[in-house]
Parts: structure tokens; C-alpha cells; sequence
């Protein structure tokens, strides 16, 4: 029997849900006040404490403005947000935002080589030993989910090796939007288990402390996966 884990998810997560869809999608536009806490709680059918939670959270994360005494304001998500909003962006109600998924994966295939290039300067030989042991595991798996799980595994060592807190924060926000669909994913991405060879020419140029090659090592590494996604986006895209 398949147990999965049961989530609860309170009434506030839920308001949330529904004003950042309506935000996002437009429905709710820039500069435009929210209905008052008494108000939404009235069409909702639910507490004042809950909304006020809901717009705590919304102000938060940079969605609208709260002005005390006065209107709760939408702002433009765009210029306000932080990564912090990526995850919530990438699935909703559900599915996968493809538009969302694409900047993702582009976002990775530019600051990827950054990484491994600080990692090779800032890390070094004493980085390898720790990725070899990745290596390892990589190359005794054949099950896709688990060979993008240690993917991830190496690329959270590279992150350390570059001692970058803005790579750092932006890493973390990449991986808690992308590791949720590594199981759907999994199949487009079968075709990568057991390519171990670019990882290790990675690998040995960080050991070297060779920036250079490891920034070209790693676009090599993420071109192949970077690829097949956006293929995979494009025909998402093309379905009517």
C-alpha cells in the first residue's frame, strides 16, 4: 500500500491561494484596493483573524500593501516579490505554469556556471572529495528520481563551495520550486541516468581550482536537461 503524507492546510493557506491566483492571473491588477477584512471574511465564510493572517502573508511576500488604517493595496508582483514566491508561481491549482517552469530552467543554465566557477575558486580541492562521494551514488543509480535527487545533491555542494549567500538563497528558492516535480519529470529526464563523465571533468576542474573550465564543465552538465525541459515546455505550450 502507497502511503503518502496527509497535509493539512489551514483556512488562511487557502484565502492565500485564492487572492495570489487572482493577483498573478490579473483578476486583482496593480494599484487596486482589496475589498476591507470585513468584507472578504463576509464573502468567504470564514473569521477576520483568518483574512488578516491571509493579507499578512500576502504583504509579506510582496503581493499587496497594507497601510494601517487604511486600504490594502495590490502591488505589481513582478517588481515587489522575492524568490521567496517562486515555488507558489511554478504549480498552482495543480499545474504546472509552463511560462514559470521555462524561466527556471534559464535562470539555471546562467547562474549554474557562475557557481561551479566560484566553487572551483572559493572551494577547490578541498570541495572534490565530498563530490567524488556524490559521483558515486550517481553512478550506482538507475532510477531517474533518485539520479536528479543526487544531481541536486551535487549542485547544494557547488553552492557551498562558492560561499555565496545570494547564490545560497536563490539555490534554495530553485530547488523548493523544482524537487516537488522531480517524479513527473523523472521520465523526459531518463534518457540523462548514468551520464556521469561530464560531472567528472566538473568535478576535476574544481579540484584543480580551474574556474574557467569548470564554468564551461558546468554549462555542459546542465545543457543536456535544460533541453529536453524546454522541449517539453514547447509542447505543453502547443496543446490546444
Amino acid at each position: 500500500m502507497a502511503l503518502r503524507p496527509v497535509t493539512r492546510r489551514s483556512v488562511s493557506d487557502q484565502v492565500f491561494d485564492q487572492l495570489l491566483d487572482d493577483v498573478v492571473d490579473g483578476e486583482l491588477a496593480a494599484g487596486e484596493p482589496l475589498p476591507s477584512e470585513r468584507r472578504l471574511a463576509e464573502v468567504l465564510g470564514i473569521s477576520r483573524p483568518a483574512v488578516r493572517e491571509a493579507l499578512q502573508r500576502m504583504a509579506q511576500t510582496g503581493l499587496v500593501e497594507v497601510r494601517h488604517g487604511g486600504a490594502t493595496t495590490v502591488r505589481d508582483f513582478r517588481r515587489a516579490a522575492g524568490l521567496d514566491l517562486l515555488p507558489r508561481l511554478l504549480v498552482r491549482a495543480g499545474r504546472l505554469d509552463v511560462a514559470i517552469a521555462r524561466s527556471v530552467v534559464e535562470a539555471r543554465a546562467e547562474v549554474g556556471p557562475g557557481i561551479a566557477a566560484l566553487a572551483a575558486t572559493r572551494g577547490g580541492p578541498a570541495l572534490a572529495p565530498a563530490l567524488d562521494d556524490v559521483l558515486e551514488q550517481m553512478a550506482d543509480t538507475a532510477d531517474a528520481v533518485a539520479w536528479q535527487e543526487r544531481a541536486l545533491d551535487y549542485w547544494d555542494l557547488l553552492v557551498d563551495g562558492a560561499d555565496s549567500l545570494v547564490f545560497r538563497l536563490m539555490f534554495n528558492s530553485l530547488r523548493t520550486a523544482y524537487q516537488p516535480a522531480l517524479a513527473a519529470l523523472a521520465p523526459l529526464l531518463a534518457d540523462e541516468v548514468g551520464r556521469v563523465e561530464p560531472y567528472r571533468v566538473l568535478t576535476a576542474a574544481v579540484r584543480a581550482g580551474d574556474a574557467g573550465t569548470a564554468r564551461a564543465a558546468a554549462a555542459r552538465v546542465l545543457a543536456p536537461t535544460g533541453e529536453t525541459l524546454l522541449a517539453a515546455f514547447a509542447a505543453l505550450e502547443d496543446q490546444p
